[in-house]
């Protein structure tokens, strides 16, 4: 009897500890419902995740279903984030000479056959120049064709305003590029050359929460912003009078409890020398770091006079689901079930944007009228504690009178 009571307590102590498998998804578990209209049905769709669904889906958006039906629609979720793509190589610099007040030289991009970009690696510091380029296949060849637009190099190191040494052009195939300086730089301050083929993918944004200003203390500006809690925050965006230039403030952002989720600066230099005349800004903030409802802001005016702002905007980096409607019109999107992980779909693994892709109309947020809780999908010995103690104690009890039995039954020396 006691070998059965153990066989007993040791097999309900292993049921007990069989987790329980990971829950499905199904329509009745999820609390919200939104219809998609899908204006495009025989092309690549999406939907923009709005703040309803950051405030009752998961934090991760793991649980949003697209359905057609009662079947799942595989979808991909995106982050539209800016990118830039670009393979940088070197070019061998050849005749560099100063030919009266200014220098000129060539550049042979090969093997780079499309470019877009020229880097110049230049030894100096303080200047203003501009940089004019023509192109052709022949370094001693019939007219070279040239680009009407020059680019605006500079070093505003004395001025702490940055630098910049970057000529933009089109995307160009030809082998030698003739790059000529306006005065102020030599042939000995060029150092090197480089060229890329930049291709830049724009990122696109939400509003979230808006600032007000808090008040001014000794050379500091304090801004507070409202923001939801359940959004995330990705940038926060100065927007600057026009007749506001030539500044560059430092900017530090803590959340509620001090901690520090930002720190960097904002700047927009204007300025002419020798009239040449150089117009750049700097007007955003990342965040990086986790968040709760209320920001605080502090700019760092120095000696300085404080900055006005037209606003300041918190902003979300949009969320995208991606999905191929397969010809149909109307599909519904789930979410609000805690339960779910992200689901895993060989659409996503294979995904590619289409440029072409359109975007599908959210309708607004509704209960589901099918929705019933979850049966509770807990281990076994989570909803049944004190059965599982029971257990253990009787087994303990079966091996302490077991081994009770042995010591009696041994005989005495």
């Amino acid at each position: 009897m006691l070998t059965n009571a153990l066989r007993y307590a040791v097999l309900l102590a292993l049921v007990s500890l069989a987790a329980a498998s990971d829950p499905e998804p199904a329509i009745p578990y999820f609390k919200q419902v939104r219809d998609v209209s899908i204006s495009a049905p025989d092309r690549q769709n999406y939907v923009v995740v709005d703040a309803a669904i950051w405030n009752h889906a998961r934090p991760d958006l793991a649980d949003l279903r697209l359905y057609d039906g009662a079947t799942q629609v595989p979808y991909q979720l995106t982050s539209e984030r800016a990118a830039i793509f670009a393979e940088e190589s070197e070019a061998k610099i050849l005749n560099l000479a100063q030919r009266g007040d200014h220098t000129e030289f060539d550049l042979d991009v090969a093997p780079v056959t499309e470019y877009n970009r020229i880097h110049l690696a230049i030894d100096r510091k303080d200047f203003l120049i501009t940089a004019t380029v023509t192109g052709r296949n022949d370094l001693a060849g019939a007219d070279p064709a040239p680009w009407p637009s020059p680019s605006t190099l500079f070093d505003f190191t004395r001025e702490n305003l940055g630098a910049n040494s970057t000529i933009a052009l089109p995307v160009w195939s030809f082998r030698f590029v003739h790059v000529r300086l306006s005065p102020g730089i030599l042939p000995k301050d060029i150092r090197q050359a480089t060229v890329s083929f930049l291709q830049e993918k724009k990122a696109f944004w939400t509003s979230a929460g808006n600032c007000q200003h808090s008040g001014e203390q000794k050379h500091k500006t304090i801004l507070t912003c409202d923001v939801p809690s359940s959004m995330p925050i990705d940038r926060i965006v100065f927007d600057v009078p026009a007749s506001r230039a030539n500044f560059r403030r430092q900017v530090n952002v803590t959340n509620d409890r001090g901690t520090q989720i930002a720190a960097g600066s904002i700047s927009r230099i204007r300025m002419n020398r020798a009239g040449t005349t150089v117009v750049t800004e700097d007007l955003t903030l990342n965040i990086y770091r986790d968040y709760t409802g209320r920001l605080t802001i502090t700019i760092d005016n120095a000696d300085d006079p404080p900055i006005s702002f037209d606003w300041v905007q918190p902003q979300s980096v949009e969320r995208r689901l991606y999905f191929e409607p397969q010809g149909k019109t109307s599909l519904k999107l789930y979410y609000g079930d805690d339960k779910l992980s992200s689901p895993v779909y060989d659409y996503a693994k294979f995904f590619r944007e289409d440029p072409n892709s359109v975007g599908a109309t959210l309708a607004a947020e509704s209960p589901n009228p099918a929705y019933r809780d979850r049966p509770d999908e807990r281990p076994w010995s989570e909803r049944h504690g004190i059965v599982l103690w029971a257990a253990m104690v009787l087994a303990v009890a079966v091996l302490a009178g077991l081994a009770w039995r042995g010591l009696k039954s041994e005989p005495t020396r």
